[in-house]
């Protein structure tokens, strides 16, 4: 992959809509933009900004209403000069405009070939790198607000300031090296054990920070939804096994939404019961409804609870239909009547049914999609564990007076793990295997 290629992409997502990003990267990104599009008069290009005009569609002579964007380097994403065309996103016009500038001189973009300049050319550390693959790909508001944090900073800042803090240590340990004879020191035994004890619980914090932003560490969240007087209050308590929720033949009873914790099999389930839907007569009870509603649109699963004795009405059979998040449709209340077609029944009161259901969210809880985030807190965790790893034994060869070659030795390893992280260490296949997985235009 050659870095002084100029490569361009559609960087917008494919078919009709009103607009269409072509973006190009590389030393003649804005002088092959300018090929093609009619600069107005006394347009500065060395400024970052935008340019209203007209792209001129040579093949079918035809001018297409655009603005550019430019980018100067060195201060662009990339680190290199960087130009986009916007216009309507017609694919026949997108394929008109990429044929053209490519017969200009510029060549298509790799899958995550942007991003992967802007990892070589400093502008971004790997961790964040693949973090704009996680916010590309998030399947969900868990995923994408965990990707975003990453994105802005994540733990690539603490984690460069403690391998400046350990590449200071280096540097005083190794100075002794060379008076080793003169038995003169440039940092005392107790010194060493407090920046390495130090630097331990600090990798152990970032830890920590990684652990917690992983999607897969959240408890699988169900939410149980229905009109007023379903019976969600009596199944969330049954399935606890509390009684937390109020229960009231009076509608409306649920005003917020409760939250608790249960285990099915090893699983945790994070278990919650919203208010009712019902036209809100009072800003407390729109309030309720609002809160179950984005409730709900977190939610892993989706329980719509109907009472037993009657069909599902409109609204309830459309929310039945949903298949983002996941719905399950429950009959409560089946020890007092039949139950609908379809639905699962149970009973809060006799404990019929409870336990299928208690199969059924274990089994979605084990099914759930893998998340895009995974991978790379995978790669963060397994450097971080030999970082820290590596302190130890450092710690532990200045505490029984190793000779100082080891403890120098350990540092390295350390330095190495944490590089690994942030992308200052890194293979081919490693950067391969990373950037294959994004989209190209990213």
């Amino acid at each position: 992959m050659n870095l002084d290629d100029t490569i361009v992409a559609w960087a917008s997502a494919t078919g009709p809509g009103a607009r269409a990003v072509i973006r190009l990267s590389g030393p003649q990104a804005i002088e092959f933009a300018t090929q093609i599009f009619q600069v107005p008069e006394g347009a500065d290009l060395s400024l970052r900004r935008w340019h209203r005009g007209e792209i001129q569609l040579r093949p079918i002579d035809r001018r297409l209403p655009a603005r550019l964007l430019v980018w100067p380097p060195p201060r662009t994403y990339t680190g290199q000069a960087m130009s986009e065309l916007h216009f309507i996103s017609s694919p026949p016009l997108v394929e008109l405009v990429l044929t053209d500038l490519m017969k200009i001189g510029a060549r298509a973009a790799r899958p995550g070939e942007f991003t992967l300049r802007a990892f070589l050319n400093g502008r971004r550390d790997l961790s964040r790198a693949e973090a704009v693959q996680a916010v590309v790909s998030a399947g969900n508001r868990d995923e994408l607000r965990a990707a975003l944090a990453h994105l802005a900073g994540g733990v690539s800042k603490p984690l460069q300031q403690l391998r400046d803090d350990l590449l200071n240590l280096l540097a005083d340990v190794e100075a002794g090296l060379d008076f080793v004879e003169e038995d003169i020191g440039f940092v005392s035994q107790r010194e060493i054990l407090l920046r390495l004890t130090h630097a331990m619980a600090h990798l152990t914090t970032l830890k920590r920070q990684v652990q917690k932003r992983s999607i897969a560490e959240r408890p699988f969240r169900v939410v149980l939804t229905g009109l007023p007087n379903a019976g969600k209050s009596s199944l969330f308590n049954a399935l606890t096994g509390s009684i937390d929720a109020l229960v009231s033949p009076d509608p409306g009873t649920t005003r917020d939404y409760l939250t608790r914790c249960l285990t099915i099999g090893q699983t945790v389930i994070e278990l919650m019961d919203t208010a009712g839907w019902q036209t809100p007569d009072s800003a407390i009870e729109e309030q309720a409804q609002r809160l179950g509603a984005e409730v709900a649109q977190y939610a892993d699963l989706v329980l719509v609870c109907i009472e037993s004795g009657r069909l599902p009405n409109d609204d309830e059979q459309e929310r039945l239909r949903q298949t983002e998040p996941p719905v399950l449709g429950v009959a409560t209340k089946c020890d007092l009547a039949d139950p609908a077609s379809g639905l699962l029944p149970t009973s809060a009161r006799s404990g019929e049914g409870l336990e299928t259901l208690r199969q059924r969210i274990l089994s979605a809880a084990q099914n759930r999609p893998t998340s895009s985030w995974v991978p790379t807190v995978t790669r963060c965790l397994h450097h971080l564990d030999a970082a820290l790893e590596a302190l130890r034994r450092a710690h532990a060869a200045s505490l029984q007076d190793d000779p100082p070659e080891i403890l120098a030795l350990e540092l390295r390893h350390a330095l190495d793990e944490i590089g690994a992280t942030t992308g200052e260490v890194y293979t081919e296949d490693l950067l391969d295997r990373i950037f294959a997985r994004f989209c190209i235009g990213k």
